[in-house]
């Protein structure tokens, strides 16, 4: 079969550029290896189904079962999964598009063959997007195979609830899932083999991530490092540099990389790097010409919006004038969700600190911002503010926000960034109350140059 687009991997951005080549008349082929991921990892494993668990654990009093209230949890976020996952195979099911599950392996520049039940197809396409995302990091070391060590992906859906749960990766993936396992009853040990917690975070920040986890019950090792696992049929002991740490589960959550092994890239001499990422231009294009990867799978930024864009950039470029680029983004921002969730945007400290501009700051706790009640009224008043404002034009810089609704708030404030917006605006706009919004009255009226 040749089409005009050929898409390995059910992503953001390679569903989303199928429906839109077949709207403009365009024949196209999707191939997806697992019918599980219809749609992507973040509707399936990643984004969507963890923050529905987040939100069932916080949720969770202590008079509840903590096994029964996991098992309903997940029964939930299962319902919400398959209904995303249905609707989105429906949305591909149209004229001009072929669904193909199988795994593709490329045998030319432009042409993959597929595995699939009824046997081997062929397909070539005039584009090529390759969008097959990442996977968790395994960690090789003795005793790590056990069945009582998990991925971020396979833990949730634990069974039962672990009552020690010792995770191993001090970084975002692993704090969230701190958070929610403390929260649905489990007792969580991070073993962390850094010696700083959050070490690109701002240390006012990390410190105030940090108590606030220990006030939840975590209790955090740095500098720690496995060496391996033993599992005696009722509990796994993780053995490391600093002693023994005992769990009934352990999560490792060391990173991901790139789902590219089964590929054949070397057939199609598709370039990747070292750490297996396929190397790609500002356009998204490969080494080879009409060849693109997006999403996670090009080593950028590991968020499903960023795959969104990257849909808009090889749709200018293939389809429009081909104007769009990665390095046109400006102040994107992410969120880590914690609970309460901590979301960046732009500058932090450090970065204000280098940039060589006359620099003011804005810094205030969570619970001392009398215009924002709505964090007492919910009963989560951990976190605080900071935002870095250009003292001579007054645009806004960055911020961070960790905050209940940080996950909004910062979206306002890289919208504000984009713009060239000016403090004043965020400062002295009229928000409703009670809203999270509010804090931007107060915190952006105590801007003082930073020392």
């Amino acid at each position: 079969m040749d089409v005009d687009l050929l898409v390995i991997g059910w992503g953001k951005a390679g569903k989303t550029l199928a429906g839109r080549f077949a709207a403009a008349g365009k024949t196209v082929a999707l191939v997806e290896r697992s019918p599980e991921m219809y749609g992507g990892t973040c509707i399936n494993i990643g984004c969507v189904p963890t923050k529905d668990l987040v939100v069932s654990a916080e949720e969770r009093r202590d008079s509840d079962d903590p096994q029964e209230f996991f098992r309903t949890a997940v029964a939930g976020r299962d319902a919400l999964i398959g209904t995303l996952n249905a609707a989105n195979h429906q949305m591909l099911e149209k004229p001009g598009v072929t669904l193909v599950d199988g795994t593709a392996r490329f045998t030319g520049p432009r042409t993959v063959v597929v595995d699939t039940a009824e046997g081997q197809v062929e397909l070539t396409g005039e584009t090529v997007v390759i969008g097959t995302g990442a996977t968790s990091r395994r960690v090789d070391l003795p005793g790590f195979d056990s069945p009582r060590v998990f991925d971020s992906t396979t833990i949730q859906h634990i069974d039962p609830l672990p009552e020690r749960l010792v995770i191993v990766g001090g970084g975002f993936i692993g704090l969230e899932f701190a958070s929610m396992f403390t929260h649905f009853g489990s007792k969580v040990t991070i073993l962390d083999r850094g010696e700083e917690f959050l070490p690109r975070v701002d240390r006012d920040v990390a410190e105030a991530v940090r108590q606030t986890l220990l006030d939840m019950g975590v209790t955090i090792e740095q500098g720690v490092r496995p060496t391996s696992l033993d599992d005696d049929g009722t509990h796994a002991v993780v053995h490391t540099t600093k002693g023994d740490f005992a769990a009934e589960a352990v999560l490792v959550a060391a990173g991901r990389v790139p789902v590219t092994g089964e590929l054949g890239l070397e057939a199609a001499r598709i370039e990747v790097d070292e750490r297996g990422f396929v190397v790609v231009d500002d356009q998204l294009q490969t080494s080879v010409p009409g060849v693109y990867a997006v999403g996670d799978v090009n080593g950028g930024p590991q968020f499903t919006y960023i795959s969104l864009d990257d849909n808009r950039i090889v749709w200018g470029a293939v389809m429009g004038q081909g104007t769009r680029r990665r390095s046109d983004r400006v102040a994107v921002p992410n969120t880590t969700f914690i609970t309460p969730p901590l979301s960046m945007v732009g500058m932090d400290e450090t970065q204000a600190r280098k940039s060589g501009r006359n620099v003011l700051m804005a810094k205030k706790e969570v619970a001392k911002i009398a215009a924002m009640p709505r964090p007492k009224i919910v009963g989560e008043t951990h976190g605080l503010f900071k935002l870095f404002v250009d003292a001579d034009s007054q645009e806004i810089l960055g911020a961070t926000i960790f905050s209940i609704d940080s996950q909004e708030l910062v979206n306002m404030v890289a919208l504000a960034i984009r713009l060239g917006a000016k403090v004043s605006d965020l400062r002295d706009g009229i928000w409703t109350h009670p809203s999270s919004t509010e804090a931007f009255n107060e915190v952006l009226g105590t801007l003082e140059p930073l020392a």
